[in-house]
């Protein structure tokens, strides 16, 4: 049992907002989730500077990546150091790669950074910072660990593509066989957590060329297990659950806002939830709400 929580907003008067109103949807649902928690942030400017690259890191400190990487700057955020540099974005993750070899990379892009941690989520966000937050999306997790240790690495999100995120709740059942297959392909993994092969897999249907609608019917197609999934990239909010469809989610929408959750209460904290259309996802159906 997990909670997901997601908000992508339609109304920029609304961005400045927007770590407030995660940082309340993330406290509704500490219950699913009291081992660890995670975040994804798009558009501060902050934590992802306009025109910087950005990367999310465990295992170094901002000085320690400071010191390697000159001309970047870092910061802390609980077990995470977000590094932004004035560069294209693969240039600063091949700069980590080579002078940070003992480090963790779990977010890249331009626009979003990626913090997690172990422990109550609420103390974790406030050790992010996250209720001071701004930008235009923003996706979180709180984790009982089922299939792998209760580690940062081991928190969601996952994001293993530029500016690509996967929350999950649920377990997928043939994991083993589609890392080894994902291997074969070149495909490399940072933990035997079950929730990356997910991740992985769509992050490898988007570079094949697929959109994300089209990715996680090829997901749905390939996974066995019970999942509730929401998927972002830079410009995209999408849902999807398994045929079964017993994790639980909700999805909540107006004109300024989209929102999901796993519960209705990390609704109920939104501005107008009085006057959205609330509304269940049908299994295997793929909703998708872009920029």
């Amino acid at each position: 049992m997990c909670g997901i929580v997601g908000l992508h907003l339609r109304e920029p008067s609304l961005e400045p907002r927007l770590g407030e109103l995660l940082t309340a949807m993330l406290g509704q649902v500490v219950e699913r989730g009291p081992d660890s928690a995670g975040v994804a942030v798009y558009g501060d400017p902050r934590l992802s500077p306009p025109g910087h690259a950005v990367v999310s890191l465990l295992g170094v400190t901002p000085a320690e990546a400071e010191a390697a990487l000159p001309g970047a700057r870092a910061l802390a955020a609980d077990a995470t150091t977000v590094v932004h540099a004035d560069l294209p974005a693969d240039d600063l993750l091949a700069a980590v790669t080579a002078t940070l070899p003992g480090a963790t990379v779990i977010g890249s892009g331009t626009d979003m950074a990626v913090l997690k941690g172990t422990g109550n989520p609420v103390e974790l966000a406030r050790s992010f910072g996250l209720a001071g937050a701004r930008g235009h999306q923003g996706v979180g997790h709180t984790r009982m660990a089922t299939e792998s240790a209760v580690t940062p690495e081991g928190a969601h999100p996952f994001s293993v593509g530029p500016g690509q995120c996967l929350v999950h709740n649920g377990s997928f059942a043939n994991h083993a066989t589609i890392r080894r297959e994902l291997r074969a392909q070149g495909v490399e993994f940072d933990s035997e957590n079950d929730s990356e092969v997910g991740a992985r897999f769509i992050a490898h249907q988007l570079q094949q060329g697929a959109d994300l609608e089209k990715a996680l019917r090829l997901l749905c197609e390939r996974f066995d297990g019970f999942y509730t999934l929401l998927v972002s990239t830079s410009d995209s909010f999408a849902v999807v659950r398994d045929a079964i469809a017993c994790k639980p989610a909700l999805v909540a929408e107006t004109a300024e806002w989209v929102a999901m959750a796993s519960e209705y209460r990390a609704l109920d904290v939104l501005p107008g939830i009085e006057n959205a259309r609330i509304f269940e996802p049908e299994p295997e159906a793929v909703y998708v709400w872009r920029r």
